[in-house]
């Protein structure tokens, strides 16, 4: 792993979290070479995290996946389902985790946490860390690394954080792309068709940045990526990257989207080794967003939806 110096003269590692929607197998596959040959993350997170019937789809581009990112000196780290319900569904996970040899592996709900405790592991957005008494359970468990849930307020992760570097466990927080605000045994992008979550027909593949939604009154609301409840604005704080690191925070977290991915992680490292500011990253990353607001509410307390200035 190789973290860089901000302007501030602090380091900050850089990861890619998985690929939240139903991309096409050969597209995920591919986004994941680009990734690798020209993205400056030191860290990618590959894996279906949503829907464990998208998973076969990806198993096998999988290992051409880890080992490209492999020799390009990223740090790879498997992703596990953020809600595992059938006996199909916990075997799978028992392989993954079985199977993971040296690499580290992401649990996104309780039962992932059940089968890697007492081995290294780290923790992602999808289970609830809001304090550090929770994060103080998992640590004693094994986790050796925990991205919050994107919900938290600036106070708040400054004590996860900080109980964090106490407990030896890296802090990460998603810095870029729709928040992942909630996670349904029901598929809403099958009701959405008319049909069933069992003959789905993977209509989620149609819609590869999530399904949009409306209020009554016409505003775009939330989106929705088969089982998942996702924010229609796309995250940014860019301009709270310095905050971050003062408040003990060691990673940005970068979710893959279909805008250009590497000229986001391109920003972000500019950013991190002071060749940018935070307002420069801002109105780039509004130009690539294709018209999807960018926003930072929950960080300051506020809506999430809300583009607040920097305190």
């Amino acid at each position: 792993m190789t973290d860089t110096r901000n302007a501030m003269g602090l380091t900050m590692g850089l990861t890619l979290g998985p690929v939240l929607f139903n991309w096409a197998p050969e597209t995920w596959r591919d986004f994941h070479f680009r990734i690798a040959d020209e993205a400056p993350v030191d860290t990618v997170v590959v894996g279906e995290t949503v829907c464990p019937k998208r998973a076969p789809f990806l198993e096998p581009h999988l290992p051409a996946v880890i080992e490209r990112l492999a020799a390009a000196g990223k740090a790879v780290v498997l992703s596990t389902p953020a809600l595992v319900q059938t006996a199909r569904e916990e075997a799978m996970l028992h392989d993954l985790a079985e199977g993971a040899g040296d690499m580290a592996v992401e649990a996104n709900d309780m039962a992932a946490v059940s089968v890697l405790r007492g081995r290294p592991h780290h923790l992602g957005p999808g289970l609830n860390i809001y304090n550090e008494g929770t994060l103080a359970v998992l640590a004693a468990g094994g986790a050796a690394r925990v991205c919050l849930p994107p919900e938290l307020a600036a106070g708040s992760i400054g004590v996860v954080a900080r109980a964090g570097r106490a407990l030896g466990v890296e802090t990460e927080v998603l810095a870029f792309g729709r928040m992942p605000l909630a996670i349904s045994a029901r598929c809403y992008h099958a009701r959405a068709h008319g049909l069933t979550k069992d003959s789905c027909q993977y209509v989620c593949a149609q819609d590869p940045d999530g399904l949009d939604l409306d209020t009554l009154d016409g505003e775009p609301f939330l989106a929705v990526n088969g089982v998942q409840t996702l924010s229609h604005a796309c995250l940014s704080l860019a301009a709270e990257a310095a905050d971050l690191r003062a408040r003990g925070v060691a990673r940005l977290r970068l979710s893959p989207q279909t805008v250009d991915m590497v000229a986001v992680a391109r920003l972000f490292r500019d950013l991190l080794d002071g060749r940018e500011d935070g307002a420069g990253v801002n109105a780039a990353l509004a130009g690539l967003a294709g018209g999807v607001p960018l926003a930072n509410g929950f960080y300051h307390g506020r809506a999430g939806a809300e583009m607040a200035p920097p305190d």
